[in-house]
């Protein structure tokens, strides 16, 4: 992976998501549209004559996802899917709803025990469904642990259906829908005729071609110990970068903080000595599931995990205050405060 060096000053364009921006100096004004969509606000910039259609048209394409895929919309696709769990019905679903639920079993069979759709219970257990959260107890966590098995979900994308075995069991696209919407979404921008945009789906932020004066855009990662700030800037094009940790949904109970990103092994938050987990490729939907399920991994299986692979770039922070930098991003890596606390080094294949 390749990317120009230019370092700018951070003016201009500043699009803030969960876990990254896109900012850079930029003299032409895009066409911009935001709107709420799965769950969360969405920003769509793009540059250029065709900028207005493709703003829309990405919208649009985002929008229909979300009436596929989502888990609390009872008349989704995935809604219906669970509905019918355990009852031998095969749901007929939209081809981009089946090639989803295909990669989602794929990226559980490449990380076994690191990532699982069909944690929606235990979801559900914690309250991060609702507002309801709480710690569950031994009972309910066991219960709740026992329908979470990815085996269980069958897909057959040539006749686009699916079903899930036992009753009870349910499915959360959350780990893969905005990276998969983010693809989406530049495909119906590149239709238009843009050829210069970013896209920011609440922790997903999508880098087209270049900025308008011809330099890389710069994405800054959030500081997971203070997010009004940023952890590194990173100066990508043509990729999407997607960013993971556990400060994005949390509460705290008792003195303890318990974080969203759950382990399917144990049915707790991951504690696997990350404080977050960045990926930087230009497959949309693996960086989304995988800053998920790298983050339950571990460092040391994500560098493993990295070291087998061509497509993939890494930057993980440490609960030891280590920015951990695979080396493909080397040159195009720049911690945002070098006094602010962290260390950084390369990790080489």
């Amino acid at each position: 992976m390749k990317h120009r060096i230019s370092f700018l000053l951070l003016t201009g364009i500043f699009l803030l998501c969960a876990g990254c921006a896109a900012y850079g100096a930029v003299q032409e004004e895009p066409a911009s549209l935001q709107f709420f969509s799965m769950d969360t606000v969405m920003t769509v910039n793009a540059y250029g004559p065709s900028g207005e259609d493709g703003v829309q048209a990405a919208r649009d394409a985002v929008n229909r996802l979300d009436g596929l895929l989502s888990r609390t919309d009872p008349d989704s696709q995935i809604s219906q899917l669970n509905a019918h769990a355990g009852d031998g019905t095969a749901v007929p679903v939209d081809p981009d709803t089946a090639e989803l639920l295909s990669f989602a079993q794929s990226v559980s069979q490449l990380l076994p025990g690191d990532f699982d759709v069909t944690i929606a219970p235990v979801m559900d257990a914690w309250g991060f469904t609702t507002e309801a959260r709480h710690v569950p107890s031994a009972e309910e966590l066991s219960a709740a642990l026992a329908l979470v098995d990815g085996s269980q979900l069958e897909v057959d994308a040539d006749n686009a259906t699916a079903r899930l075995l036992q009753s009870g069991m349910e499915v959360d696209l959350g780990a893969v829908a905005k990276g998969f919407a983010a693809g989406k979404a530049e495909e119906a921008l590149r239709e238009a005729g843009v050829e210069r945009a970013t896209i920011d789906l609440g922790g997903n932020v999508t880098v087209i071609g270049t900025r308008p004066d011809g330099n890389p855009w710069r994405v800054a990662v959030k500081d997971p110990q203070n997010t009004e700030s940023y952890l590194c800037v990173l100066e990508l094009e043509d990729v999407t970068l997607s960013t993971s940790g556990g400060y994005e949904r949390y509460f705290e109970e008792d003195g303890v903080r318990y974080h969203h990103i759950i382990d399917p092994k144990t049915g707790y938050p991951a504690d696997s000595g990350l404080q977050s987990v960045t990926v930087v490729t230009a497959n949309h939907v693996l960086a989304d599931a995988l800053s998920t399920a790298l983050f339950v991994a571990g460092e040391e299986e994500a560098i493993d995990f990295w070291r087998g692979r061509e497509d993939i770039e890494l930057v993980l922070c440490t609960d030891d205050n280590r920015v951990v930098v695979t080396e493909g991003l080397e040159e195009v890596f720049q911690l945002y405060d070098p006094d602010g606390g962290y260390t950084y080094e390369i990790a080489r294949r």
